[in-house]
């Protein structure tokens, strides 16, 4: 029996990543909070940072950001680094990475 962390995790391809997906995550405060974490500590793990919501919450933020395509994951053993995927996003949509972290006060 595989490991949950044998499975693969979901990215979307650059020309995949959906603008109204992207600005959905980023309508939540603590996906705002782990982006401008992200931007501060790139390559940072996912529990190096108590942002006030519960584990499994916290799983769903990781997911949806990586799902819209903001960030991408590493798996190394039981823990996930984490970076923007920001010269993807500037291709696409350029300027609103600046933008978002500008309003979130990064």
């Amino acid at each position: 029996m595989a490991s949950r962390l044998a499975t693969a995790l979901t990215i979307p391809d650059e020309k995949d990543i959906d603008l109204f997906e992207v600005m959905s995550a980023l309508t939540d405060p603590t996906r705002r909070a782990i982006v401008a974490f992200i931007a501060a500590e790139p390559g940072t793990g996912c529990g190096n940072r108590d942002f006030g919501v519960t584990k499994s919450a916290l799983t769903r933020h990781w997911r949806v950001l990586r799902e819209s395509g903001i960030i991408r994951q590493e798996a190394h053993g039981t823990r996930h680094r984490n970076w923007l995927r920001t010269d993807e996003l500037d291709r696409r949509f350029p300027g609103l990475l600046d933008l978002v972290l500008e309003e979130n006060g990064h």
